[in-house]
């Protein structure tokens, strides 16, 4: 017998899913449920590395562990990572499959993709007590929807009830709501339970009168209404919710335990890839991350980090072109730090023989660290364990360069000259000793009298995180209703809203 189900949609991009979709994961797991999260078709440059070597969606890897379960490809079966304005690497069952167009894709092989999808909800429903879908976008993408396996398409397909989530804090959230039902099919609406309002300020009761209206216009009730809370913008999958220049996830700093604080400044590259590794730098008490696009705003930083990125020859160039690459060049010479991580990493090298991902053959690199990359057409993904400054550390590897490493002194898969380091290894600052002893060299190469908290604990925080999430379902939303939901599907007799999607 299968387990019971819900799909979490949203009005929008970024109206909340995932947190959401986690939020009830947490909850779920908190009262015995034995839980898992789905999506079946993600686009994301954040991505995490399974224990059995599969590349998924880093939203879907934080819901595994809002489930408190080892996250597995079934999770996330397709995923797609943009590696330009048209076109996407496909990742299936977590090992990457070729690159499409837009129109390639939506022509024809997303469709083809659904029985694969469906599978994979199935063998999850069989294993477990229920399964919280999330979808993705809007579900009223009405050019979309012929071949749709996300959204309504998984949702009619495995007899899914829908949540459909607004931000209010974005405005509109009831046109929103009653635009959404009333874009989709009859067969669709019938499946659409109801609304969860998300990042509401104020006065709840303020709200209500346009909820009862709401539910006599659609028949559908509202199921919460979650109040607006800060840092809850855990593992994104599309991008930063600062501006370019904002501190990462609206973080407020602790106070150091030194005397100083630490500036970090990430090299904000064309397609970044998991951004996600200095999530762990800005969790310290004193530690400053910002992200930044011009040489200037380096002056003052006393750790760059080069981040990953999808696109490593393009963002070589974009570094050229800004006057970064002469900044990273001169702080080098200077002995001040630099933090290179996978894509990063090979932008610091000697030279790049690229005939995969950008097809340029051979550039070269900055020249700051002894090493030379050659892009493979199978990628490297997997989850490496290892020390470094005499500590522990574990990470994940997701790349198509491999690295020839010259010289140097070694540091985990990869080597650091004097202040500059690289390592293709994602994750590494996420093991707190590692950590600590990486930032007490940085300051001491700054001159910061900076103390790294001897008690900071990553995965602490992120289970407080996690909780928290949970709290927000279980306090502001309908439970009773919701298990309903999950356990009986959606409401019979839910009325048509027309027009309805176009023929």
């Amino acid at each position: 017998m299968s387990g019971g189900g819900l799909l979490v949609a949203g009005t929008t991009s970024d109206a909340g899913k995932s947190v959401v979709t986690a939020g009830i994961c947490r909850w779920l797991v908190r009262q015995g449920v034995k839980v898992a999260p789905f999506k079946a078709q993600n686009m994301s440059l954040n991505s995490f590395v399974t224990r059995e070597g599969a590349e998924i969606g880093r939203a879907q890897a934080m819901q595994a562990q809002a489930c408190r379960v080892e996250p597995t490809a079934l999770m996330n079966p397709v995923l797609l990572k943009p590696g330009g304005e048209q076109s996407s690497q496909v990742v299936l069952l977590g090992r990457p499959v070729g690159e499409l167009s837009a129109r390639g894709y939506h022509g024809g092989r997303q469709q083809r993709l659904l029985g694969t999808v469906l599978d994979c909800l199935e063998q999850l429903r069989g294993t477990y007590d229920a399964v919280i879908c999330e979808g993705a976008g809007s579900p009223a993408e009405i050019n979309l929807r012929r071949t749709d396996i996300v959204n309504m398409g998984i949702a009619r397909n495995a007899g899914l009830p829908v949540l459909v989530v607004g931000d209010i804090d974005r405005g509109g959230v009831f046109a929103s709501f009653f635009g959404t039902v009333a874009l989709l099919s009859p067969q669709d609406q019938e499946l659409v339970a109801g609304f969860l309002v998300n990042k509401f300020r104020g006065d709840v009761s303020l709200l209500e009168p346009g909820l009862d209206m709401l539910h006599g216009l659609t028949g559908r009730r509202t199921y919460g209404v979650l109040p607006f809370r800060h840092g809850l913008g855990i593992d994104e999958e599309d991008g930063l919710r600062v501006s370019l220049r904002g501190a990462v996830r609206e973080s407020v700093v602790a106070a150091p335990v030194g005397e100083d604080v630490l500036r970090v400044a990430v090299c904000a590259v064309p397609l970044m890839s998991n951004f996600t590794d200095v999530d762990a730098l800005a969790a310290e008490p004193g530690v400053v991350v910002r992200f930044v696009d011009r040489p200037e705003e380096l002056a003052d930083a006393d750790l760059v980090v080069v981040p990953g990125t999808r696109g490593t020859v393009r963002a070589l160039q974009w570094l050229r072109t800004r006057g970064l690459a002469d900044a990273l060049r001169r702080r080098a010479a200077e002995g001040r730090p630099v933090l290179g991580i996978c894509g990063g990493f090979q932008i610091l090298g000697e030279r790049i023989e690229d005939d995969v991902e950008s097809r340029q053959g051979r550039v070269d690199g900055l020249g700051l660290l002894p090493v030379r990359v050659r892009f493979a057409r199978e990628k490297t993904l997997t989850r490496p364990e290892g020390e470094a400054l005499g500590e522990r550390v574990e990470g994940y590897e997701i790349h198509h360069g491999v690295a020839e490493v010259l010289a140097g002194e070694p540091f985990l898969d990869g080597c650091r000259v004097g202040q500059t380091w690289g390592t293709h290894w994602h994750g590494s600052l996420e093991s707190d000793g590692f950590r600590r002893a990486f930032l007490r060299e940085v300051a001491a190469a700054a001159g910061r009298r900076f103390v790294p908290a001897p008690d900071t604990s990553f995965a602490a925080l992120r289970e407080e995180q996690l909780d928290l999430l949970g709290d927000l379902i279980e306090q502001h939303a309908d439970t009773d209703a919701l298990w309903r939901l999950i356990e009986s599907g959606a409401p019979q007799g839910l009325p048509f809203i027309p027009p309805g999607a176009p023929a």
